[in-house]
């Protein structure tokens, strides 16, 4: 496997105008541990790549499954709180009625890229389509919210 993913295909089981969900991230601060020390800042860009691959395709394959299935609820539940509560659940829910691409995309991607920047990183994925012919850009922008990997982002274009 290529440390920088190019050309790596990823098979999980489960319009005109791209879906485009998209907003800028939170950083996460210092946390007190028992002791009262404030504990290290955790930064997602300090990750291998394989570790951020371990992260960010088991993201990727639950947004394509809830998408596809237009389960807004599941959709969100791994969004940092900010972009959750900035998202409007009627278009969100107009889109997965709308777009047929956001209910036939396949199950199969190819990893493309990781880029580092700040307190985030974006992966990119080769995604397709189970109806419409062509290939897409999926964008997912990742970093830590409460100790834990949270979507900042995410978009297909």
């Amino acid at each position: 496997m290529l440390s920088h993913g190019f050309g790596k295909r990823v098979t999980s089981g489960s319009e005109k105008r791209g879906v485009a969900l998209d907003m800028a991230g939170l950083t996460r601060a210092a946390e007190p541990v028992p002791s009262g020390r404030p504990q290290a800042r955790v930064n997602i860009i300090d990750k291998t790549d394989e570790e951020i691959w371990a992260a960010a395709d088991p993201l990727w394959r639950d947004l394509l499954k809830n998408s596809n299935e237009g389960k807004y609820g599941e959709f969100v539940s791994s969004f940092a709180k900010s972009l959750a509560l900035a998202m409007n659940q009627v278009v969100v829910n107009h889109q997965f009625a709308n777009s047929e691409l956001a209910r036939s995309l396949s199950d199969n991607f190819d990893r493309l890229a990781i880029i580092r920047r700040g307190e985030h990183i974006t992966v990119l994925y080769r995604q397709r389509s189970t109806k419409k012919q062509g290939e897409w850009l999926g964008r997912l922008v990742l970093g830590y919210e409460n100790g834990e990997v949270r979507i900042f982002a995410a978009s297909i274009f």
